[in-house]
C-alpha cells in the first residue's frame, strides 16, 4: 500500500523533464503550464519529500543531489506508467471493435438488428469506429452456457427463469400468443381457452431450454394449470414451429413479433386465453457486475432497454 508520501505522477513529470531541460521556464512551456505554476509545484514536492529537490541559478535550474536520485526513480515509474496507460488503450481499443452477442431467436429475429443499428449509430455519433459484431443465435439456455463460459461478452434470453450465478437486467417485456390455423375449431370458438384446457392440450413447441416454451410452462404452473403433457411436435425454429401450426398439426403460443405478419395475412389466427396475461420478460445478461461489461456490451444492454418505436398491430389475445 502506498503511503502519503507518494507524489502523484504529473509531480514526477515535471521533475524529470526540469531536468531534461535545464530551466523551469523551458519545463513550463513543454508540459503546458505557467511557470509560476511550476515553481509551485516543484515546492510542493519538495515539502513532501522533505527535501530541496532544485537549486535556481542566472543560467538556469539544477537539481540537487537528492533531485537527481529522485529523478532517477521517477523515470521508472513513468515509464512503468506509460506501459500501463499503452495497454488500457489497447484493451479499451479492442473491446470497442469486437462484440460477441449470444441471444435466443425471438430476440435475434425481430429486435437485436434494431438494437444494433442503434448501437452503431451512437458509435458514429461519438466518432468511434463501429464495433465489429459476432452474432450467435441459439435458445435461451444456451445463451446462458456461453455467457457464463465467457465466450459471448451478453446474452438476451426469453426464459422467467435467469441463472443465478449471472447478472441480469430487463429490457423489454413480450407477449405471446395462443395460434392456431384458421381452420382449426378453436380459430371458430367464442369462449376463451381457460389456462387448465390450454395446459391439457399438446402443442407444437420449441425444444427444451427454449424461452418461449419455459416461459410458457411458468405461466401456466403460476396459474395453477400444470403440469403440460409432452408435445405434439417438438421442432428447434421458431419458423419450423410456425408452419406446423399453420399445417394444422396442433395449436402453439409464440412471440407476438414471430406471428404478427402471419395473424395480418390470415396464415394464422389468435385464440384467446381467459385468466392469465400471456406475458414474459426479455432480459439481458452477463457474467458479473451490476453493470454489462463496460464498452459496446453495456450501450447494447442501455438500447435494449429504450422503449420500441415499432407498432405491433393484429389480434391479441384477451388481457
Amino acid at each position: 500500500m502506498l503511503s502519503p508520501r507518494m507524489p502523484e505522477l504529473s509531480a514526477l513529470e515535471m521533475l524529470v523533464t526540469v531536468q531534461e531541460l535545464g530551466s523551469l521556464s523551458a519545463a513550463a512551456a513543454l508540459l503546458g503550464l505557467s511557470q509560476q505554476g511550476v515553481s509551485s509545484r516543484m515546492r510542493a514536492l519538495e515539502a513532501r519529500v522533505g527535501s530541496p529537490l532544485l537549486t535556481r541559478s542566472p543560467r538556469g535550474s539544477n537539481l540537487t543531489d537528492t533531485g537527481v536520485l529522485l529523478a532517477g526513480w521517477a523515470a521508472d515509474v513513468l515509464a512503468a506508467a506509460e506501459r500501463l496507460d499503452a495497454g488500457i488503450t489497447s484493451l479499451r481499443s479492442e473491446s470497442v471493435q469486437q462484440l460477441h452477442v449470444v441471444a435466443s431467436q425471438t430476440i435475434a429475429e425481430y429486435l437485436l438488428p434494431q438494437w444494433l443499428v442503434g448501437l452503431r449509430r451512437q458509435q458514429e455519433a461519438l466518432g468511434l469506429s463501429p464495433a465489429r459484431v459476432r452474432l450467435s443465435v441459439t435458445n435461451s439456455a444456451t445463451a446462458a452456457v456461453m455467457v457464463r463460459s465467457g465466450s459471448a461478452a451478453v446474452g438476451f434470453i426469453e426464459s422467467p427463469h435467469v441463472p443465478h450465478d449471472l447478472a441480469a437486467q430487463t429490457v423489454q417485456n413480450d407477449d405471446l400468443i395462443l395460434v392456431v390455423a384458421p381452420d382449426h375449431p378453436w380459430a371458430r370458438r367464442r369462449s376463451k381457452v381457460s389456462p387448465a384446457e390450454l395446459a391439457r392440450t399438446p402443442l407444437v413447441t420449441r425444444e427444451r431450454g427454449s424461452g418461449t416454451r419455459e416461459a410458457l410452462e411458468h405461466l401456466l404452473s403460476t396459474a395453477g394449470a400444470g403440469p403440460m403433457p409432452g408435445p405434439a411436435v417438438e421442432l428447434t425454429t421458431t419458423a419450423a414451429v410456425r408452419t406446423a401450426i399453420a399445417a394444422g398439426t396442433a395449436p402453439g403460443v409464440l412471440a407476438a413479433l414471430a406471428v404478427r405478419d402471419d395473424l395480418l395475412l390470415h396464415r394464422l389466427a389468435a385464440v384467446s386465453v381467459s385468466e392469465m396475461a400471456l406475458r414474459r420478460p426479455l432480459t439481458a445478461i452477463w457474467a458479473a457486475g451490476a453493470s454489462a461489461p463496460a464498452g459496446p456490451a453495456r450501450d447494447l444492454v442501455a438500447i435494449a432497454c429504450r422503449p420500441r418505436t415499432v407498432s405491433h398491430s393484429g389480434p391479441r389475445t384477451s388481457r
